[in-house]
């Protein structure tokens, strides 16, 4: 079902990015070609602001609003709508994601540097975030909640979110998006998907207040927005196809490695899945289940094409090839179903996030773990993390010096000053010694 790529007798001190690369599969996406074809819709938008979202919105989406702001009582509407499974669900997994958010702010610090000069640390909320939620293949709810509740957590006081309209849903986001910010108490919410959306709250519009940072995934186009639209706002990763590594061994169930590998093939034609296993029987096994299990799926021709695409079975000789094959890879998401998994966990250093043990699978960290499910993918997890609270927060420094204090560091500052030639700052300093 998925193509074999073997590994045995390399030393994992050979298995790195360099060596792999080109041999491990993954899907390409250009985002410096959107790049170009988005760039101009974004300064067409810092220029035209409302007008020009409204006319790309009839154009990519087939809906023309007069304006981007969904109405009150549509989200009302919505919530009241909302199958109480779901919203029950939905509940639970605010409930859960707030106390894993809420426990990452970091305190106040204040270090004595000398006497009299002490620094204090102090992480400020953004004014306003402004939260993209897709609108693709399928509605994102959970979406909703991975990015606000983060914003809501580190204490940011404006929160926007924009999504995607649907013309069968007369030009409105979808009712589940709707409903989770209704739950959320988050009330402005604008029917706008895309670049244009992104554009939107990095400038500003007579509909839509400019935000400080830019959370949420999306497509190539949405990534590329953020590349475009970096150093006007903050933003978050640059998400791309999802993606899974499983590091099995043989006391791993192939019903569940299967299982799972399905689970993310069932996301986009571009999901990249890779088992990496030490034990060719279950690779068998694995296959044998995938061959049961894909005809059965609802999404059976998506998950066929990621599964034959960009996935691949790796063999390997032992835990720490696995290890190093995982983070040459550098996944979004790393399921471990081996034996002393916690362990084998506390060794990775590159994977957006990181499930232990035959009963922790990614569909728990997408809904209901509590973490984030918006991760960094293509590798990118060797350098940027899922979203948190930190993106909603900026780190202030606050300085506090006396007057011998300034004065015993006086001397070191005529020295840096001098050799940077800016008298003028050394004279700042001496000013107050004189005084």
């Amino acid at each position: 079902m998925i193509s074999r790529i073997d590994l045995r007798g390399r030393p994992a001190s050979s298995l790195t990015r360099t060596e792999l690369a080109g041999v491990l599969p993954r899907a390409a996406t250009d985002v410096e070609t959107a790049v170009a074809q988005i760039r101009p819709l974004c300064e067409d938008v810092k220029r035209r602001g409302a007008e020009a979202v409204r006319e790309y919105t009839a154009r990519f989406d087939g809906v023309d609003l007069a304006t981007t702001r969904v109405p009150p009582q549509a989200l009302d509407a919505a919530l009241a709508a909302l199958d109480p499974r779901v919203r029950q669900a939905l509940e639970e997994a605010i409930r859960r994601t707030r106390r894993v958010h809420g426990a990452q702010l970091p305190a106040e610090t204040a270090t004595q540097v000398t006497g009299g000069l002490t620094v204090t640390g102090r992480f400020v909320p953004v004014g306003r975030a402004g939260v993209y939620v897709p609108g693709g293949l399928v509605a994102y709810p959970s979406s909703v909640v991975m990015n606000i509740v983060p914003a809501q957590a580190a204490g940011v006081a404006s929160i926007a979110v924009a999504s995607p309209p649907q013309d069968s849903n007369g030009g409105l986001p979808h009712p589940s998006v709707l409903a989770a910010c209704a739950l959320l108490g988050v009330t402005e919410v604008h029917a706008a998907g895309g670049a244009q959306a992104l554009a939107m709250f990095a400038y500003g519009t007579a509909d839509c207040a400019a935000a400080d940072v830019i959370t949420g995934p999306g497509n190539v186009y949405v990534a590329a927005a953020k590349r475009v639209l970096r150093g006007v706002v903050g933003t978050d990763g640059e998400a791309g196809p999802t993606e899974v590594a499983i590091i099995a061994d043989d006391t791993a169930d192939p019903r569940y490695v299967a299982a799972d590998l399905v689970a993310q093939a069932e996301h986009d034609e571009l999901a990249a899945c890779l088992l990496i296993t030490t034990d060719a029987a279950l690779a068998d096994e694995v296959d044998a289940e995938l061959s049961r299990q894909v005809p059965a799926a609802r999404h059976r021709k998506r998950v066929q094409t990621a599964l034959k695409g960009q996935s691949a079975c790796v063999l390997v000789d032992n835990e720490d090839a696995a290890l190093a094959v995982s983070d040459a890879w550098a996944p979004e998401h790393l399921e471990i179903q081996a034996r002393d998994a916690a362990k084998l966990a506390a060794r990775v250093t590159n994977a957006g996030a990181v499930f232990a043990g035959p009963y922790s699978p990614v569909s728990l960290g997408d809904y209901l773990a509590g973490s984030n499910h918006v991760l960094p993918t293509g590798g990118t997890a060797r350098h940027t993390s899922g979203l948190s609270v930190f993106p909603f927060l900026r780190l202030v420094n606050v300085i506090e010096c006396d007057r011998a204090a300034l004065a015993g560091t006086a001397p070191l500052i005529d020295a840096l000053g001098g050799a940077e030639d800016l008298d003028a700052h050394v004279q700042a300093v001496r000013v107050r010694d004189e005084s």
